[in-house]
């Protein structure tokens, strides 16, 4: 397995692909539910087939993902050849960018001495999907990329 299994409530979501899926290689309803029975490990190769299919599906389309934390942003642009990232460091410990407060805190005082900012890139390994799996792995969420557009507009001018 390349990724990680879908969880239950995943699974259920893409009740209708996986169906499809198992179709494609004529399986039916009651041949699945006899290999669910009968021989438990290839239905747990399936799922897991299944679930490498669909993260290939979802990262193949990943543009930006974002991994905010108390008093950090890290913002990635997935490129074609590689991720680009806008890092943002407050440093004030009071402040919380998880919470509304702090990201309204955050919105006023960007342009502060308690907020440092930091850009970096990075060449893909081999495996590029792989790399955007490894940052939703480490926290990272799937965006549209509004921060890092603006933060990158800013950088530029």
């Amino acid at each position: 397995m390349k990724y990680t299994r879908l969880s239950k409530e995943q699974l259920q979501e893409l009740h209708p692909e996986f169906i499809n899926f198992l179709a494609t290689q004529s399986i039916t309803g009651s041949e699945w539910e006899a290999i669910k029975r009968d021989k438990p490990e290839v239905a747990e190769e399936e799922i897991d087939i299944f679930s490498d299919l669909i993260w290939e599906g979802v990262l193949a389309k990943v543009a930006y993902l974002e991994n905010i934390s108390a008093q950090h942003m890290h913002l990635f642009e997935t490129a074609e050849k590689e991720i680009r990232l806008i890092s943002v460091k407050v440093m004030n410990p009071n402040i919380d960018l998880q919470t509304q407060e702090g990201f309204s805190w955050f919105r006023k005082n960007w342009q502060s001495d308690f907020v440092e900012y930091l850009t970096a890139s990075k060449a893909y390994t081999a495996d590029p999907s792989k790399d955007k799996f490894e940052l939703i792995q480490q926290g990272a969420v799937i965006t549209k990329g509004e921060l890092f557009r603006w933060f990158d507009q800013i950088i530029e001018n």
